[in-house]
């Protein structure tokens, strides 16, 4: 059987994989992509990108092509618990002002075609079977193509970029290093007729939670989640609860009347976990190697990142200015260190525990002040530090009549 050398090999080609192969061979790497889907490929996703993913997108020379799609700018965030609702403009980036929200089935070929532009190999149904492992060290891939025939590829790195179940990650056996049991399961499908008004939109009704998304096509991605001790129950009619769960907030249940859902519901438990994410050959990035509920969207922009931050780091290694171990070890602190406020609180708001009278009283002062509410938002859209905008100097100062100014480190 003849193989090739590549000098990485990337299993999954969406959000974290497209990119990481595109960046990789931008920097003159030869790069295999390879995907069990054929693309364009519809996923579920909570489809927003943030305005530091689109600044991402900036930098790649991608944006462009996010905005020709037809995707409306998402301008405003809105978290609404019923007796307040905290709503703004979020910060955007120098270079990035504003969110957007693409369907996947759009995203996903804009990146893969990216990969392929740049000179990555791109083998789309492609189904990978297992790891090439010689003396503790993965070398490659044992995979089946879209002819049905079998084939082995070895590169000096393979990327697992193959999702929260990700078969990389159980073939090195990677351990979960945190995790948070799931708190709740999502469902979402498209709606026409169903306004969001620019904004992305999170409803928190007793033990159901909501999202709005606008995405293409004049559609809006309308999500329902409820605790996950109710997700085998629920799911014995699925749609009846989806929709009746609508009732717990009067606009929503007003536009859903209105509406016309135009596809089949798409969900599934949200667990929230980090895995060790290198190792000797190989390692992990996007959902693969950190995965949180998604009540705060932040999987493609935190996949955007993974892939600028992978890429360094093997530019490092393959380079020589750093062994593989050190560059792969920082990738991994680096990432965690980033991550890990959201991830918290992220998992705090999927709880859907009803706030304690600190929170409320908290969140009630958020509310009623523009700048802690404009700064919260921007805390979800990833343009304001989680630990600076809940730093007791920061609160103190929305808590200030005077609105007197508080240095905030």
């Amino acid at each position: 059987m003849t193989t090739s050398t590549f000098d990485a090999i990337v299993v999954g080609a969406r959000a974290a994989g497209a990119p990481t192969a595109m960046l990789l061979a931008r920097k003159g790497y030869r790069a295999l992509l390879v995907d069990r889907a054929t693309f364009p490929s519809d996923t579920m996703s909570t489809h927003l990108i943030h305005a530091p993913g689109m600044e991402l997108l900036q930098r790649w020379g991608l944006a462009d092509r996010v905005v020709a799609s037809g995707c409306p700018p998402v301008t405003g965030y809105r978290l609404d618990v019923g007796p307040f609702a905290i709503a703004g403009a979020p910060r955007g980036t120098d270079i990035a002002p504003h969110a957007f929200a693409p369907r996947r089935i759009i995203l996903d070929a804009i990146l893969v075609e990216a990969a392929a532009e740049a000179g990555a190999e791109l083998r789309e149904g492609t189904s990978v079977e297992g790891l090439i492992v010689e003396d503790g060290v993965v070398r490659g891939i044992r995979a089946r193509g879209r002819s049905g025939a079998s084939f082995e590829e070895r590169a000096r790195m393979v990327i697992g970029a193959d999702g929260v179940h990700s078969s990389v990650a159980r073939w090195v056996q990677a351990p979960v290093t945190h995790a948070v049991p799931a708190l709740e399961a999502l469902y979402y499908a498209y709606w026409s007729g169903f306004p969001a008004g620019g904004e992305f939109q999170l409803y928190q009704r007793g033990e159901r939670g909501f999202g709005v998304i606008p995405t293409n096509d004049d559609l809006t991605a309308v999500v329902v989640a409820w605790p996950v001790d109710e997700f085998d129950a629920n799911r014995k009619d699925l749609l009846a609860n989806y929709l009746r769960a609508f009732d717990a907030e009067p606009s929503l249940a007003e536009r859903a009347r209105a509406g016309r859902r135009e596809t089949r519901l798409v969900g599934a438990k949200m667990d929230n976990f980090y895995r060790r994410s290198r190792g000797a050959g190989w390692a992990l990035i996007g959902d693969a190697g950190y995965h949180k509920d998604a009540v705060t969207a932040q999987g493609i922009t935190d996949a955007f990142r993974d892939a600028e931050l992978i890429t360094g780091a093997l530019d490092d290694a393959f380079s020589g200015r750093r062994s593989q171990d050190d560059a792969l070890a920082e990738y991994e602190r680096t990432r965690d260190r980033w991550t890990r406020p959201m991830f918290d609180l992220t998992c705090q708001l999927a709880s859907n525990d009803p706030p304690s009278d600190e929170e409320a009283e908290l969140f009630a002062l958020i509310a009623s002040r523009e700048d802690a509410s404009r700064d919260f938002v921007s805390v979800l859209a990833g343009t304001m530090p989680v630990e600076a905008f809940f730093d007791p100097r920061n609160v103190a100062r929305y808590a200030d009549p005077s609105g007197a100014q508080a240095e905030v480190l």
